[in-house]
């Protein structure tokens, strides 16, 4: 497999798990349940917080312009969303830490029916 490959897999694994537009990422990251989602290492922001921002920016990118720091993010992100998703408690997860913590990763498990 070539880098160019490999920045295609991740490309469109990140467009698969990202379901949540830019606009509407940038929206959840304003709230306060996002804010107080994740890991919080020195009272800082979280890690998934941060994170989310630096997706916003790559979502606004065309393809054409996209880094190799933006690609490291976006196989980050793939391997965050997914690690999470294995990680799903049971019961109606729409108003969980769960589910906040993935939204600042930029996936929103109830666009995919989760309750």
């Amino acid at each position: 497999m070539t880098d160019e490959d490999d920045r295609t897999a991740t490309w469109k694994t990140f467009r698969d798990l990202v379901n949540m537009p830019p606009a509407k990422l940038e929206e959840w990251l304003a709230t306060t349940e996002s804010e107080q989602a994740g890991e919080h290492e020195g009272g800082g922001e979280s890690t998934g917080h941060a994170s989310g921002r630096a997706i916003v920016g790559i979502l606004r990118k065309k393809k054409g312009d996209l880094t190799d720091a933006d690609y490291r993010h976006m196989a980050k992100v793939n391997g965050y969303i997914r690690r999470h998703l294995a990680q799903r408690p049971g019961g109606d997860v729409r108003d969980t830490r769960w589910r906040h913590s993935l939204m600042n990763w930029g996936h929103d498990p109830s666009a995919d029916g989760a309750r």
